[in-house]
């Protein structure tokens, strides 16, 4: 049986903030169906999508659910496994139905015909590249630390030279990295001129301006709803040890709320988690924004208001 107003959650099948959201989804007796399509669609799921001059249609089952992918309500593009294939394919078959379903199931999924979505996976992506979020924050009014994002050693010294408050570097993107074959993290951390050898030509490498912050804010944004919580912490990267740090809720001043709600609409998102140090003479300094960041590890209440505003965004559906 068909379900027209459902919302669909893509997720994977360990993501337990995704099931805040779906608990309250089922309170308000919102239809939901949680797909992972990464996996899923190796199991027991089928997804297929037709396209003529006068129409498009869709089908999306699972082990208990059909869904007409026409009308959906909204699309919450949440933890979704990665495409790598069936896992009894290997090498090169492997790869090829892994690439297949990126630009199929992916391509299908991302293009629902008036489905809302919190945030759509398109601008996600767009959002992840750091040099776009440091323009975007500067037209939309933010602090940000002074950069430098460069593959040349020479330039990189140079910047770190000049630099009083000292200078951090920070990945571009968060790769998988190994060290004794064991996961290992980078974290930003604070370098000095001579650390930085000629293997800076290798790739691009960002490196900031260290701010002399008495704490850090994490704000999160649902629409134009704001949501900050103050974060204590020894480290210089609060992730690193996060058993170490305090969390207590905080205001977001008005200007940071007005610029928040403008870098949210340049970049075409209604979710965003936005990083800020803050320093001795009360100013605000925009670090990242992570389109996709987590939230429910923050405090009970702060985490209960981000969950609901979540729900109110894909109960309401898209604009009509």
């Amino acid at each position: 049986m068909g379900d027209s107003r459902s919302v669909l959650v893509l997720t994977n099948s360990y993501d337990v903030t995704a099931d805040v959201v779906l608990r309250i989804l089922a309170q308000r007796r919102i239809p939901a169906v949680r797909l992972d399509p990464g996996a899923d669609l190796h199991a027991d799921a089928s997804l297929t999508a037709t396209y003529r001059t006068s129409e498009q249609r869709g089908t999306l089952r699972t082990a208990s659910r059909k869904l007409d992918t026409t009308r959906i309500r909204s699309v919450w593009v949440r933890r979704p496994s990665p495409y790598e294939g069936p896992s009894g394919l290997s090498g090169q078959d492997r790869r090829f139905a892994a690439v297949q379903a990126l630009w199929g199931t992916g391509g299908i999924l991302a293009s629902l015909p008036d489905a809302y979505y919190v945030n759509h996976p398109w601008n996600n992506r767009a959002a992840e590249f750091k040099p776009a979020q440091l323009s975007v924050a500067r037209r939309c009014g933010f602090l940000v630390p002074d950069t430098v994002i460069t593959n040349d050693p020479g330039e990189a010294r140079k910047f770190a030279t000049h630099q009083p408050c000292g200078v951090v570097y920070k990945p571009l993107w968060n790769t998988p990295y190994r060290v004794n074959d064991q996961p290992h993290g980078v974290w930003v951390r604070e370098v000095h001129a001579a650390e930085i050898t000629d293997s800076v030509s290798v790739c691009p490498h960002m490196f900031q301006t260290r701010v002399d912050k008495v704490f850090d804010v994490r704000v999160t944004a649902v629409g134009g709803r704001v949501f900050g919580v103050r974060i204590d912490s020894p480290d210089l990267d609060w992730r690193h040890r996060q058993n170490l740090m305090t969390c207590t809720p905080i205001e977001v001043p008005r200007s940071m709320a007005r610029a928040i709600v403008a870098y949210l609409a340049e970049l075409r998102l209604t979710y965003g988690a936005f990083d800020f140090a803050v320093t001795t003479a009360g100013d605000w300094y925009l670090l990242e924004c992570n389109p996709n960041g987590q939230w429910a590890w923050q405090p009970a209440e702060t985490t209960a208001a981000v969950a609901h505003a979540i729900a109110d965004q894909l109960e309401k559906g898209p604009d009509t």
